[in-house]
């Protein structure tokens, strides 16, 4: 049985008034009805039958906005104003989740914080589960309430600390010449820096290209050649990295001095500096990747003249750097880049789509941070895997025909669209060179130190197996991925399949392929722009 006294506009419970100093703090009614006094409520409150209700804890009354409660020393979290709780939920976001209840006779109480809820007010979420309780709730139900308030405080703090997480990178941005002056760096090591910022007082930044493990490339404006465009590199203050891209320069330096005028289609160096530890490579400003391109167009495979031209520029270019003993190792479509990727869009209207077609498909090959000179120290493990050689998967050991290897892969992708073997386990990707190309012969076998892929001479692999029917499935013999029976597409095949054989010892040079039948309509001067595909 409960009474209300006039002078607290408070409720108690009938056995705590003997405990109740009426010269106490004041505490505000939880409720807006009229209080009635006190000797009418006793007389009115004996009669009834109603069930007792909860006293209501100390958090709804400081909810309600009574400053003058002690504070509670079982709460560790600092106490914030309905103001200030979402300013106070964002900072707090990443402590760890820790829930603690306690049951008494008609309340249950959720407090703790959480990696996406922290900083959800102890007493607000209190106050939900007691204004429950007195309702009459099942303790079922006033659990389901309590879950549902955690994920509403869940999502709004999301929302909220995406908005301020946002608000601190525009900040950043706008700040990033002061930090970029004082080689200020972020946790992955890039230099912090931004619009407008100047890199050895020459350089202006203009806008982000990309980024990769190395670093980040950014477009500038060179104040010293009239505002010319370039691209600068620059690499991650982690030493690793730094050594490796000194490694680069040294490669660099040497295509310079071999080819000064760029006759040959790899990417010339044009400075390079130290910004705040920071080693910035300057290159002149290309377009898009061929990979880039051929994402944007939907992966809608190149048309074959243009094939044409590409691999003839990608093998002439890469057997510049095998006649100065230097090999690539991570050839791919991302390392082949457009001089100018603008280009015309034709609707198809048998397949209702739009479809891109690169206006000049002259190209340069860049990142030289993976070559390798023929005298230098060779890793066991090259190349991004879909372009991977047999010979680097078996550690057999590797020269210059891994770079046919993967530039056959490369032209496979420009002709479907897709990858020739899109795997990632080593196994698996024998299982499809199987598939595609045939047995591997038995002498690589033998040498090899990878003895756990074969048996008996012979790949240990189970056709029936789960994987054995993906590959089964996913791969077919090389001849069989021909678009068309035309003379030029069985040209093109036959290059590939010259440029994908097993033994690098009889697969063929890029002197050699240079002089395929496939590259003869260049020698005339007439690539024929509407062959089919």
């Amino acid at each position: 049985m409960r009474f209300v006294v006039d002078e607290h506009k408070v409720r108690v419970s009938l056995d705590e008034v003997k405990r109740v100093d009426l010269t106490h703090t004041r505490y505000p009614s939880p409720s807006c009805e009229t209080v009635e006094p006190l000797s009418d409520f006793i007389s009115t409150q004996a009669k009834s039958s109603s069930s007792d209700k909860p006293k209501m804890p100390h958090s709804r009354k400081r909810e309600l906005g009574d400053e003058s409660l002690p504070p509670q020393g079982d709460c560790k979290r600092r106490r914030e104003s309905p103001d200030t709780r979402s300013s106070v939920c964002t900072q707090r976001r990443g402590s760890n989740h820790t829930i603690s209840k306690r049951s008494d006779s008609s309340e249950r109480y959720y407090h703790g914080t959480h990696s996406e809820n922290a900083g959800c007010p102890r007493h607000h979420t209190e106050s939900w589960v007691a204004q429950s309780g007195s309702r009459g709730y099942s303790a079922r139900r006033r659990r389901r309430r309590a879950h549902h308030h955690h994920r509403h405080y869940q999502n709004h703090n999301h929302h909220h600390h995406h908005h301020r997480s946002r608000s601190r990178s525009q900040l950043r941005s706008k700040a990033g010449g002061r930090r970029a002056r004082s080689g200020e760096d972020d946790r992955e090591g890039h230099l912090i820096c931004g619009i407008g910022d100047l890199l050895q007082s020459r350089y202006e930044i203009i806008c982000m290209l990309g980024e990769g493990t190395f670093g980040k490339v950014y477009k500038c404006a060179d104040l010293q050649r009239d505002r010319t465009r370039v691209a600068v590199k620059i690499i991650k203050n982690i030493r690793k990295y730094t050594e490796a891209a000194k490694l680069e320069i040294n490669v660099l330096n040497v295509i310079k001095e071999k080819d000064p005028e760029s006759k040959y289609m790899c990417a010339q160096m044009l400075n390079w500096f130290e910004h705040h530890n920071h080693i910035c490579i300057i290159f002149e400003l290309l377009g898009l990747s061929t990979y880039e391109f051929l994402r944007e167009n939907n992966f809608l495979p190149y048309p074959l003249h243009q094939i044409r031209i590409v691999a003839h520029q990608l093998c002439a270019a890469v057997k510049f750097l095998h006649e100065i003993n230097l090999t690539h190792t991570d050839l791919k479509p991302e390392n082949v880049l457009f001089m100018n990727s603008k280009c015309s869009i034709h609707y198809n209207l048998r397949k209702k789509r739009d479809e891109r077609m690169i206006k000049n498909p002259d190209i340069r090959v860049v990142d030289f941070g993976s070559a390798t000179f023929d005298d230098e120290y060779h890793s066991s493990v090259v190349s991004t895997r879909h372009y991977r050689a047999p010979e680097v998967i078996l550690e057999l050991g590797w020269s210059k025909p891994c770079d046919v290897w993967s530039i056959g892969c490369i032209i496979f992708e420009y002709y479907l669209g897709f990858t020739l073997f899109q795997t990632h386990d080593s196994k698996e990707h024998l299982a499809m060179m199987d598939r595609v190309l045939g047995s591997m012969p038995t002498h690589m076998i033998k040498k090899s130190r990878k003895t756990k892929y074969f048996r008996h001479e012979h790949l240990d692999w189970s056709e029936g197996s789960s994987a054995g029917r993906f590959v089964h499935e996913t791969c077919k013999p090389l001849q069989r991925y021909m678009l068309s029976d035309g003379d030029e597409h069985r040209k093109l095949f036959d290059l590939l399949s010259r440029m994908l054989i097993y033994d690098p010892a009889e697969r063929v040079t890029l002197a050699q392929a240079l002089q395929h039948p496939f590259f003869d309509a260049l020698k005339h001067k007439s690539s024929p722009r509407g062959e089919a595909r």
